[in-house]
């Protein structure tokens, strides 16, 4: 190796050391805000409960910074639980093993019909590179996507999403009366989809009607091709919003083999409630219509994708009883809410031995 490319394999091996320590100090800072949040409700901590976590995060997983987020699973569980992967242990180490670039494809909204083979997302339109395309990505004039959307009957309002390319945790969405629906103002957002605004089931409505609720279910593929759910809840948005924000939304766990909501539900700031704060609808033994197929699809879906063996898919039932696919997510999916809750989910999956490795 000549000298010019030492400097620069040591310049590469700076940047990524220094983005891995920017990486793990902004995860586990979020952390801390959350385990003094839940300690408000709980209590303290047992120091107990911190030695045997940090113990395992050193031992078993290979680090000490792996600590914070074992911490936070332990208090809101109530017992440490062996197989629990941090939050930051499966962004940083984890992810890139098992998605690569490959679950990246997710970002770009126009390509999920496209990849999968067939209609999963209700879309209508693309805005792709500058120009427009019809959900058959032939090539449209403004004029004629005003026409398609301004013409279109798939849901009885006049409401129409438009998301952008990377758009994810209620950021890069834009809400638009179809009736006055301009793609050449629309476009001038960036690359995205256009979809019909859901109306969601009534079951829903009882949390609230403003905001369509999302249901989300992460599921993995084994090295043997095997598809299975290992997590499940729904997100809820708050009175006179348009859609679900993670700045404020409201998550309850699902059971993954009943279908049935959780007692306890959390805010962003993993609050509990047992109830909507804005509806006082409580979360208790109340079950989501179709759920089992809801699950079948999703298994279905992840068959496809073999490839990339986590997929978090966001799905609702509407007013007319069907399962509406509003994306997916193969590559930022978040697990730290649903190991906290439902964990440990993936403990025979073998990830918690990649550091080491």
């Amino acid at each position: 190796m000549n000298l010019s490319n030492q400097f620069k394999s040591l310049a590469k091996q700076t940047i990524e050391r220094s983005t891995n320590i920017k990486y793990h100090y902004d995860s586990n800072k979020v952390a801390k805000r959350v385990l003094r949040q839940v300690e408000l409700e709980k209590g303290k901590i047992s120091s107990n409960s911190k030695k045997t976590a940090l113990e395992y995060a050193h031992e078993v997983l290979g680090w000490k910074g792996f600590a914070p987020w074992l911490f936070v699973y332990t208090h809101i569980y109530g017992q440490f639980m062996e197989g629990w992967l941090p939050d930051n242990y499966y962004g940083k180490i984890v992810l890139p093993k098992i998605q690569g670039d490959y679950g990246k494809v997710s970002f770009l909204k126009p390509f999920t019909n496209k990849v999968f083979s067939s209609t999963v997302c209700p879309d209508l339109a693309y805005y792709i590179n500058g120009q427009w395309f019809s959900k058959e990505y032939e090539l449209k004039t403004t004029k004629q996507i005003n026409e398609l959307i301004s013409n279109n009957t798939t849901y009885t309002n006049n409401k129409i999403i438009y998301k952008l390319d990377h758009s994810y945790q209620g950021l890069g969405i834009h809400i638009y009366d179809k009736m006055n629906f301009n793609a050449e103002v629309v476009g001038k957002n960036g690359s995205g989809v256009i979809q019909p605004f859901i109306n969601q089931h009534d079951f829903f409505n009882q949390f609230t009607q403003d905001a369509v609720a999302t249901l989300r279910f992460t599921t993995v593929i084994n090295n043997c091709g095997e598809a299975s759910l290992r997590a499940s809840f729904i997100r809820l948005g708050r009175n006179k919003q348009t859609h679900v924000q993670s700045s404020n939304q409201i998550i309850v766990p699902i059971n993954n083999t009943t279908g049935k909501l959780a007692e306890i539900g959390y805010d962003n700031t993993y609050k509990s409630m047992n109830a909507h704060p804005d509806t006082n609808a409580t979360f208790e033994n109340k079950t989501i219509p179709f759920y089992h197929d809801c699950v079948k699809m999703v298994l279905d879906l992840q068959n496809k994708m073999p490839m990339i063996k986590l997929i978090g898919w966001d799905v609702i039932v509407d007013d007319k009883n069907n399962i509406v696919l509003m994306e997916w997510n193969g590559y930022g999916t978040g697990i730290a809410f649903s190991e906290a809750t439902q964990g440990p989910s993936f403990k025979d999956l073998g990830w918690g031995d990649f550091y080491k490795k």
